[in-house]
């Protein structure tokens, strides 16, 4: 019979697999799941944001034709438009992504010193709120006009950096807030979402540094715990993507997110009250 301890990294692995494509926030609900498990807050925050680690090697093997291109423009310089957009997604990626570690690293220490001020109920109820915001801002950027913008610009990426940095919150979707962005500033659904999944690789790898580097190794009472959890969500999450992408273009997650999040809240001010 499987352990209960293992069978549950599984599970959190899957979740991340699948929910890190949908703009309903990955972190917040596997949290959510982690304390309903028995895991402290602390302990669940922390590994749920380990996880995009393995989301992050699936986008890059997802994107490594993308990811190859990049680094081979990078010694060469040509006046067409294809390559100056290129040249202008690589400096977009690269400044988002240290706005995006500046943010987070400070989100990331307030979000300790909340977790620490609040009780059960509350924690849970502040994960419900953060996912209600998140889904109104889907609700918003879903009334916008789709553009057609392919060239990022240095605004773009400071604003999206700063966005995917406050989505080190849970309960703050990470490809909701910084796909969302882009629909604001005029990009396609489709670019916005591979915009926002090539910027997911850096920043989920650093996210993934960061735990381990705040608790002195991998965020599980059993390492292997983590190893399984972390592989279970890359494999997944590379089978996955290319279906799920799909079906964000299709369906309004906003009204999920705004539902989960009521949940969450209803529940959180419950445990207050018992």
């Amino acid at each position: 019979m499987i352990d209960k301890s293992l069978l549950i990294a599984i599970i959190a692995g899957i979740l991340q697999g699948i929910f890190e494509w949908l703009p309903i926030s990955s972190e917040g609900n596997i949290t959510l799941f982690l304390r309903a498990m028995g895991s402290h807050p602390e302990a669940a925050v922390r590994f749920s944001l380990f996880l995009h680690t393995g989301t992050a090697i699936a986008a890059a093997v997802y994107y490594r034709d993308e990811l190859k291109g990049v680094v081979e423009s990078l010694p060469e310089w040509r006046p067409d438009s294809a390559f100056q957009t290129r040249q202008a997604e690589l400096s977009f990626l690269a400044i988002a992504t240290v706005t995006s570690g500046i943010v987070g690293i400070l989100a990331y220490m307030t979000l300790d010193a909340v977790v620490s001020e609040l009780a059960g109920g509350g924690f849970v109820a502040f994960i419900g709120v953060l996912l209600i915001g998140t889904g109104i801002l889907l609700r918003t950027a879903d009334q916008f006009e789709l553009g057609n913008r392919e060239t990022p610009t240095l605004i773009d990426a400071l604003l999206v950096g700063g966005m995917q940095g406050l989505a080190i919150l849970p309960g703050v979707s990470r490809s909701g807030t910084t796909a969302g962005t882009l629909l604001f500033r005029g990009y396609s659904g489709a670019n916005a979402f591979r915009l926002s999944f090539l910027l997911s690789i850096p920043a989920a790898a650093g996210a993934g540094v960061l735990v381990v580097l705040d608790t002195g190794g991998l965020p599980a009472v059993e390492p292997k715990l983590a190893v399984v959890a972390l592989a279970t969500s890359a494999i997944i999450g590379y089978l996955t993507i290319d279906i799920l992408l799909r079906v964000v273009e299709r369906v309004s997650f906003w009204t999920v997110c705004v539902g989960i999040g009521v949940l969450a809240l209803f529940g959180g001010v419950f445990l207050l009250l018992v």
